[in-house]
């Protein structure tokens, strides 16, 4: 259950309450696509710098591990040590990036695993199936992610047919929630709305997954080759029709910039590979901008990354010694980086919230974004 604590504008507090724990809104999911934070980072790591949710990935335990494997051994919770909650996407997105030999029908998607190259199938019911061996606390419902350039009537077919998979995954989501057996009966179903950069069809797809009672909303298809106006854009035309007492997820998105100006739309739920990726590449987040440590001028920088913050690495590192390890190869310097990295944009996100309860969003998200441009 979803509660609307306070609006300041468009942007919005609040809560979800799940059976894994309570998710304070706005907030920002750790992406561990195989059940691990790419970087050597554990799910006690996770706590100690402030994840509340962690996302992993249907397509990639479906084909490694095996969610058949991760339910025997009693669940994804289990399996990687985390009793917080965990959003699971569909697949739908990694099929259509991954897999180059695929055909897409009415049933579902056939396409070959990018691993060994077997065949595989995957549709609303396989997705939800695998979702449902998984436990997650969240379930994606399995959608279709047209590139942003598609041609308008190629996007409208492949909306219509996303809601007729989403109106098949809610009926095997009641199906599989009500088996004796299954291991997260109270796993909850998010919808997501696509319609590329058309506001029309965003709009229209909006107001026919609203009607569905599901148990939150996400927005898919952005930040995959658009400009960053036409996501701002996308995203004020659709929210107003989604509805306001559930949860609204920006899928993939972003940098701090983009999860600011997204707030400010009225987005509550986020993840991106961004803090993690750039970390394992000694790009590091502060208050004024990116950092790259492997710059020759750290070499002798005896700070912190920044000064202040309450990270594992800015505790007990230097930006010198971090360096050393980055040129040296040394996996502790990548994990500290994407440590850091991950406690930046977690603790932004306790930064966004205190804002909208103290009713000064709109100075608050100005004043960020200047110092992330170094003005």
């Amino acid at each position: 259950m979803y509660r609307l604590l306070k609006k300041d504008g468009n942007a919005k507090r609040g809560e979800l309450h799940t059976v894994h724990g309570v998710i304070q809104t706005p907030v920002f999911m750790n992406v561990g696509t195989v059940a691990a934070i790419k970087g050597a980072v554990s799910t006690e790591d996770l706590k100690e710098i402030g994840t509340q949710v962690e996302l992993s990935n249907t397509y990639h335990l479906h084909v490694r591990p095996g969610d058949t494997i991760i339910r025997q051994l009693g669940g994804l919770h289990k399996f990687m040590n985390w009793d917080r909650p965990i959003l699971t996407d569909s697949g739908g997105f990694q099929v259509f990036s991954l897999a180059k030999l695929r055909k897409i029908q009415e049933e579902g998607v056939y396409f070959n695993s990018h691993i060994d190259g077997r065949k595989i199938f995957m549709g609303p019911e396989e997705s939800m199936q695998i979702q449902s061996n998984l436990g997650s606390t969240i379930a994606m419902a399995f959608d279709e992610c047209p590139p942003s350039t598609a041609e308008r009537a190629y996007v409208q077919k492949s909306v219509d047919r996303t809601v007729r998979w989403l109106e098949r995954c809610k009926k095997e989501m009641d199906r599989l929630n009500a088996l004796p057996d299954t291991v997260n009966p109270h796993q909850m179903l998010f919808g997501i709305n696509q319609g590329a950069i058309y506001d029309d069809i965003r709009i229209e797809h909006a107001k026919r997954i609203a009607e569905m009672d599901l148990d939150g909303y996400a927005i898919g298809g952005l930040a995959v080759g658009e400009t960053h106006e036409e996501m701002y854009r996308i995203i004020e035309s659709t929210v107003p029709y989604l509805p306001q007492d559930k949860p609204t997820y920006l899928m993939g998105v972003g940098t701090p910039t983009n999860i600011l100006e997204a707030v400010e739309r009225g987005v509550d739920f986020f993840d991106c590979v961004y803090p993690s990726r750039n970390g394992r590449h000694g790009h590091v987040y502060t208050a004024h901008g990116k950092l790259n440590l492997f710059n020759a001028k750290y070499e002798l920088d005896e700070r912190p990354i920044e000064e202040g913050c309450q990270c594992p690495a800015c505790r007990h590192h230097s930006r010198a010694y971090i360096r050393h390890l980055l040129k040296a190869k040394e996996m502790l310097g990548m994990r500290l980086c994407v440590l850091h990295n991950l406690y930046f944009y977690n603790h932004l996100m306790e930064e966004i919230r205190a804002a909208i309860d103290a009713g000064c969003y709109q100075e608050f998200k100005k004043k960020k974004i200047e110092g992330f441009e170094g003005k």
